[in-house]
């Protein structure tokens, strides 16, 4: 990488992946899950807005109403208005600042794909900078020693750290090549959606009808989202026509 683009990797890595971990699991630990799952998913709004600056992403009709399907149907799959949610103050600071971090991966990523980095390498340096921004602020007392205090722990940090951070975070990345950053962000909402479903047939939790129609709103706004718009007609035609 070049070092007048390292700014970018900063930004992903700590502004972002960083912040929004250390916000999230914050806001859990303040309040209900559902409720911090609730504001993490206000990250598309924040990148449509920031994107309409930052990129000059027109915002239509089509992706705000996409928007408003997908942040209900979150709140739904997350059990809002099952009657186990609650909030603190703290908490409703924590979880907007999850979702602010996790938006700002849309934005810095996309910068950075922006220079001619690819997706491999936006990711790589992106969880360089987060991990020596942990070990900065936490040291190596805490989360070292519990990845290598056995053979089992230091498994399941391994997996949890490729298979639901690295690959995620790889594809995501490489989507943004070929996305509106605000779309993208829209449908990264999809990942409610596919927990209801693992928790369904792997832990036989139940699905409300609340819970159902929330999925049905989340894959309905990404279904409107890429729904092609029917292309103007060629001068030829138009002229075939007269």
């Amino acid at each position: 990488i070049r070092f007048r683009g390292l700014w970018c990797f900063v930004g992903t890595g700590i502004l972002s992946l960083l912040l929004f971990s250390a916000c999230y699991f914050s806001a859990m630990s303040l309040m209900s899950l559902s409720a911090a799952a609730i504001l993490l998913y206000t990250a598309p709004s924040f990148v449509i807005i920031i994107s309409l600056f930052v990129f000059g992403e027109k915002l239509t009709v089509r992706k705000i109403i996409a928007l408003v399907m997908s942040f209900g149907g979150c709140c739904l799959v997350c059990g809002l208005g099952s009657g186990s949610t609650y909030l603190t103050t703290a908490g409703i600071l924590y979880g907007l600042g999850s979702g602010v971090g996790y938006a700002m991966y849309s934005i810095f990523g996309k910068l950075a794909m922006d220079r001619g980095y690819s997706s491999l390498t936006v990711n790589f340096y992106t969880t360089l900078f987060a991990s020596l921004g942990a070990l900065a602020i936490w040291g190596d007392g805490g989360s070292l020693s519990v990845m290598v205090s056995s053979w089992n722990a230091a498994l399941w940090c391994l997996s949890a750290g490729v298979v639901t951070c690295y690959l995620p975070y790889l594809f995501y990345t490489y989507g943004l090549s070929g996305l509106e950053a605000g779309k993208a962000s829209i449908m990264a909402s999809v990942e409610p959606v596919v927990a209801t479903f693992v928790g369904l047939v792997f832990f036989r939790e139940s699905m409300t009808a609340l819970n159902a129609a929330g999925v049905v709103l989340v894959l309905a706004a990404i279904v409107l989202l890429n729904i092609k718009s029917r292309a103007p007609r060629d001068d030829a035609d138009r002229a075939e026509i007269q």
